[in-house]
């Protein structure tokens, strides 16, 4: 039996338990949406869960592997049983490797960096598709990377080439299901201050933390876009912090 809300707003995060999934979700739910969390390990979807809750918002966890289908399937008839459809989706469970370059990098964990990257987030986008289109309404936020929008040679290969496949997903399914309702966002934050960090090649210290983006600034942007009018359609957002961008003149 569904669960009876005041908010006919569901959000599906993934990469929920952390990060900019997480500060996504809060954001959401007081927002008053109702927020479907799910990531690979149920312990932080738990405590993201109880955030929200402590802020007096409505939370599910649906623990999930984004790269097996038939898990992000049972997820999905898991959160329409409890709610009813996804109407809102952020694609934020994201994958790389400090071993990244041509010269170190593995073809296993090429594999998996662009199963998890791009693989996943189509998978995911698939399963909540058919009721978009169907009530004539839907965000689907991909969350990409500055690297996508601006070649970054240090993002390494997979994470690069899949970064910027996720583009043509988004731009794609504005181009098929706009007529639909349906609306995508390829969405391309720059350097965030998150766990995310760890998996470089080099960690940045404190100080070069102090420059970049936080998760609630990522949150805010994708809020923005979450909210947006049913007639507007936010095909590309960027997102930098002051001072990122490189001047090329002498």
């Amino acid at each position: 039996m569904k669960n009876i809300e005041t908010s006919d707003r569901t959000l599906w995060v993934t990469g929920a338990g952390s990060g900019m999934g997480r500060a996504v979700a809060r954001s959401a739910a007081r927002a008053g949406y109702r927020v479907a969390l799910s990531g690979r390990r149920p312990e932080p979807l738990d405590e993201t869960s109880t955030l929200i809750a402590s802020e007096g918002g409505s939370a599910l966890a649906v623990p999930l592997d984004v790269t097996d289908q038939e898990s992000v399937l049972r997820a999905h008839e898991r959160i329409v049983d409890h709610w009813g459809r996804v109407s809102h989706l952020v694609l934020s469970a994201g994958l790389n490797t400090p071993q990244r370059f041509w010269r170190d990098q593995s073809m296993t964990d090429f594999s998996r960096i662009v199963q998890t990257n791009l693989v996943a987030a189509t998978g995911v986008a698939s399963a909540v598709l058919p009721s978009m289109r169907q009530a004539r309404d839907g965000v689907v936020v991909f969350v990409s990377s500055f690297a996508a929008w601006r070649f970054n040679p240090g993002s390494g290969v997979a994470y690069s080439a899949s970064k910027t496949a996720v583009s043509a997903l988004a731009h794609s399914l504005n181009v098929e299901e706009n007529r639909h309702g349906v609306r995508a966002c390829h969405f391309c934050p720059s350097d965030t201050d998150t766990d995310f960090l760890a998996m470089r090649p080099a960690v940045p210290d404190a100080e070069a933390r102090g420059t970049m983006l936080t998760p609630d600034d990522v949150a805010s942007a994708v809020q923005f876009v979450l909210d947006a009018p049913a007639h507007v359609c936010i095909n590309e957002f960027v997102l930098s912090p002051t001072g990122a961008q490189e001047d090329p003149r002498p």
